[in-house]
């Protein structure tokens, strides 16, 4: 990849997104920031979500990460279908009755005070944590293919990353994000369709035989069943559902979109759609792991120790300039459409549910606003740096690592909560949800020990979200026939 046309390309692309911004954010308030003012169209909100929802990490790690662990994932995904069916039955008709901004402010009608800071707290640190690993993803691959070439440090190339996403997010919110997130989500999966035809073309493969190359690669397993393996199908499909949930249905990021539609019945049109096109590109991604293997096999390439760079270094130094241009807009597409949308729903709900900016006049609302937006780009910016020090696995495992600790307490808040209407000492929530957390780690952590072998995967999440609700039945009370039913 010439490092001359990779700059050309990422200012065009940005250009671009700042141009789409400054279009959509044409008189925007703060109102349009944090809502879209509930019009948006939902099938443009749809498509967009499938940026939002695989980022960088998916572009990149799940096609590396086939070789170790086959196409396993795919049962994960299998149990995203029943998860964002339990989000556009139960959660999206909940928000939407609410007529909530951000989804936390549920807490507080159900619990107090205390549990509302708790829960969006948790959000805030998941989301923060988790948004900042994949933006890490494509400054890595901005730094080999662009800023590296240019003698541009790592903490530079991160710098200007995270100010190109606060230049066009930082007017119209929301309202651009839905736009911007559609045009990235186009790139994102033309690349991946595009590099697959190509990466098949190298290979001498027609389409069926192509598709006969996936399907009997010893890579291609699916389903595995052997109950002390991390890729058992039981844990993965459970699992898979509940990460949905918490990663969808009870994140502000996502939540945020759907509820920019006109009513319940157009945001469960999204969620179906959604789902059924997240499915087919996740098994794009999937496929094209196996054409990467069986390239580097036919061109004696060694295969990196850390497969999430499987994909760059073929992609951009062995494939051909039209699979590294498409490689560059999918990667960058990817995580901007991840990374955009997360910084404008952490302002968000820092904004709502810590500033109570809904009380403030519009002035002093976009002041505050501005403040927190810039506060975010800053604290992604540290997190991305200490997590480039720090990390030595595959970056999917290590985001889902992170989910399966700090999304747990919200798994177990919301559940509580809808499942049964017993009222809780609100002030000791908070304990509870750091409690938890801490007790699944060390349960993880001895699990061989103490269970016969069995080792915790995805479905540690569970186990999080499970000792959070015990934790909310010992401290609750039963209903008085005198008292009012909670929300």
């Amino acid at each position: 990849m010439n490092t001359t046309l990779a700059l050309v390309i990422l200012i065009a692309y940005f250009g671009m997104l700042i141009a789409v911004s400054f279009y959509t954010a044409r008189g925007a308030d703060t109102n349009m920031f944090f809502t879209a003012n509930r019009q948006s169209p939902w099938w443009l909100v749809a498509f967009g979500m499938i940026g939002t929802s695989l980022s960088g990490v998916t572009f990149i790690s799940v096609p590396g990460a086939v070789g170790k662990i086959g196409f396993s994932y795919f049962q994960v995904v299998l149990g995203y279908i029943i998860g964002y069916i339990v989000i556009g039955t139960v959660l999206m008709p909940l928000y939407y009755r609410l007529n909530l901004i951000s989804i936390y402010g549920y807490l507080e009608k159900r619990f107090g005070f205390w549990s509302y800071k708790a829960g969006s707290a948790f959000f805030l640190l998941s989301r923060t944590v988790g948004s900042a690993v994949r933006l890490y993803v494509a400054a890595e691959v901005l730094q080999i293919a662009l800023f590296g070439s240019l003698g541009v440090p790592f903490e530079v190339s991160v710098l200007i990353t995270i100010a190109l996403i606060w230049i066009y997010t930082f007017k119209g919110g929301v309202k651009t994000i839905i736009v911007t997130d559609t045009l990235q989500t186009v790139f994102l999966v033309t690349a991946v369709i595009l590099t697959i035809i190509l990466i098949s073309k190298e290979l001498g493969l027609s389409f069926g035989d192509m598709v006969q190359t996936v399907k009997s690669s010893p890579m291609s397993q699916i389903f595995y069943w052997d109950g002390n393996d991390p890729k058992n199908f039981y844990k993965q499909f459970i699992s898979g559902a509940f990460i949905a949930i918490v990663m969808t249905g009870l994140d502000q990021d996502l939540m945020q979109k759907n509820l920019t539609c006109k009513n319940i019945g157009e945001a469960q049109k999204n969620m179906f759609w959604f789902t059924f096109t997240m499915v087919i590109v996740n098994l794009l991604f999937l496929s094209l792991g196996v054409l990467l293997y069986q390239f580097a096999q036919k061109e004696g390439i060694t295969i990196p120790d850390r497969t999430d760079d499987l994909y760059p270094t073929l992609a951009l130094n062995r494939l051909g300039l039209v699979v590294g241009i498409t490689f560059l807009l999918g990667i960058t597409a990817a995580t901007y459409a991840s990374a955009d949308s997360a910084l404008t729903a952490l302002t968000t709900a820092f904004c709502v549910d810590f500033m109570n900016v809904e009380k403030r006049p519009e002035a002093e609302r976009s002041r505050i606003k501005q403040i927190v937006h810039i506060g975010f780009s800053l604290l992604f910016y540290v997190v991305i740096i200490i997590f480039q020090k720090l990390n030595s696995k595959e970056v999917i495992t290590a985001v889902f690592d992170i989910a399966g600790y700090t999304y747990g307490p919200l798994l177990g808040l919301f559940a509580f909560g809808i499942f049964n209407k017993r009222p809780v000492v609100d002030w000791f929530v908070p304990f509870i949800c750091v409690a938890s957390p801490i007790l699944t780690y060390i349960v993880n952590e001895n699990s061989a020990d103490w269970f016969g072998g069995y080792k915790f995967g995805f479905e540690r999440l569970l186990l999080n979200g499970f000792i959070t609700f015990l934790g909310l039945w010992a401290v609750s009370k039963p209903i008085k026939k005198t008292e009012p039913v909670a929300v």
